[in-house]
């Protein structure tokens, strides 16, 4: 069995002995590369995995997004067993369901584990933070406590990824429901709104969508939270899109999130810092974007789609809005000119595949002394638009972007996210069950090759 899951994977994939040069779509310097790597099918099967750990042993914990199960697989022969089933996560078909975990640091000796996903409560849709105990003996997690409940929820953008600093305080990542856009585009984005002190002391966290929260493992307010506009909350920085990749890189914790049509970025998170959104996408740079408020226009829900600038209503130049708490990111995905055409006949009715964003799931770092010398130093970044990894080398103080972007091994696939083995050697991948992406051709395509399955790319060198 696991012979022809490798088979079938080498079949489709040409990633064998060669990393991908860039595709032609505006995204990077085309850069060709020849680290050598193998690649198999670590196994299928699973519910929309969205987030996976390692834990202490070596296997991996991975969250099913609609399966609403953690379950733990062995990376060497793919066995996998259930931890946990959580009934009353509210799934739906992209954005809801069980989403980030986390680890506790003295995980070792307590086996606290840490999970988010959407709930309902009556007939509010909500996000919540729930802390387990690992029982090792009987190989399931249990007694489940709520840590921070009643965070909005709804069907796009919700953010979810959950990760510890070295600070032992917990961050986790949330969007802005993706208001101002699509079938919510008459719905208010409050990605730059702040809890009042009113709100906190109520418990009211109606603001806390486009924004990265930082809490103490019981879910209380850490007393070194900043203060923003007066109020301590839960907020540590805000202005976020579509956050779903955190990563901590030695005291530095480095995201990235979905732009709109232009500007996907990597940003480096400071306490405090505000990163733009809606307002800003990328660079403060009149390009090729500029804010229309949907949700101040008259008869909104009557006037043809976000795509059009509706009568009467002014777009917001990025450079009108003087922000001294506003965080540049560290690199975009990509930035494109004004004037530019998103429109594409080569594309049809999925025109957005066409545009020079990668939408970025997740995010991972190749350290400085891992034995494949190229990646040394690195961001890994998955793609779920192009079912690729995106390498984007580090300066020495891991603080800016240097040198050419270069991409890994594109496959039919949506890559959910991407983590690197201890060792340094294998890059392990999980999927999308389904969804739209571009294919090897770099064709618009809504056909995945291993949809629910983990992948592993071997360094051979």
């Amino acid at each position: 069995m696991l012979g022809k899951k490798i088979l079938a994977f080498f079949l489709f994939s040409s990633v064998i002995c060669m990393a991908f040069p860039l595709s032609s779509f505006g995204q990077g310097t085309v850069v060709q590369t020849s680290e050598p790597f193998a690649a198999r099918v670590v196994l299928d099967g699973l519910e929309s995995p969205w987030s996976m750990i390692w834990v202490p042993g070596g296997k991996l914990w991975i969250t099913e997004r609609q399966g609403k199960r953690v379950v733990e697989v062995d990376p060497a022969d793919g066995k996998k067993s259930v931890l946990l089933e959580v009934p009353d996560a509210k799934i739906g078909p992209q954005h809801e369901g069980l989403l980030g975990l986390a680890l506790s640091p003295d995980f070792a000796k307590s086996g606290l584990v840490y999970l988010n996903y959407t709930y309902l409560d009556g007939d509010r849709e909500l996000h919540k933070v729930v802390r387990y105990k690992h029982d090792s003996a009987a190989g399931k997690l249990i007694e489940p406590t709520d840590v921070l409940t009643g965070i909005p929820a709804g069907n796009d953008h919700q953010g979810g990824r959950l990760v510890f600093g070295p600070d032992g305080m917990l961050y986790l990542s949330k969007g802005e429901l993706g208001h101002n856009q699509g079938a919510n585009r008459c719905k208010p984005n409050d990605a730059q709104r702040l809890p009042t002190e009113d709100e906190v002391k109520a418990g009211d966290k109606s603001a806390y969508v486009g924004k990265i929260l930082r809490m103490k493992p019981d879910g209380s307010i850490p007393k070194d939270n900043p203060v923003l506009k007066g109020v301590r909350s839960h907020v540590f920085t805000y202005g976020h899109r579509n956050p779903q990749g955190l990563r901590w890189i030695g005291r530095q914790l480095f995201g990235v999130e979905q732009g709109p049509s232009t500007d996907d970025e990597l940003n480096l998170l400071v306490s405090g810092g505000n990163y733009g959104w809606p307002l800003i996408a990328g660079y403060p740079d009149d390009q090729a974007y500029a804010f229309i408020d949907w949700s101040s226009v008259a008869d909104c829900a009557k006037v043809p789609g976000d795509a059009y600038l509706p009568p009467n209503q002014p777009s917001v130049k990025e450079t009108s809005w003087d922000r001294k708490d506003f965080k540049e990111p560290v690199r975009t995905f990509f930035t494109m000119p004004s004037g530019y055409s998103f429109a594409d006949s080569k594309f049809g009715a999925l025109a957005y595949l066409g545009w020079a964003t990668i939408a970025p799931s997740s995010l991972d770092y190749y350290p400085a002394d891992g034995p494949i010398v190229a990646w040394r130093n690195s961001i890994i970044i998955s793609s779920l638009k192009n079912g690729a990894l995106y390498r984007v080398p580090l300066s020495g103080d891991s603080k800016q972007a240097q040198g050419d972007l270069i991409k890994y091994f594109h496959t039919a696939n949506r890559y959910r996210q991407v983590l690197i083995s201890p060792d340094g050697r294998s890059i392990y991948v999980i999927t999308d069950n389904a969804g739209n992406f571009l294919d090897e051709n770099g064709l618009p395509s809504q056909s995945v090759k291993n949809p629910g399955s983990l992948l592993v790319f071997e360094y051979r060198g």
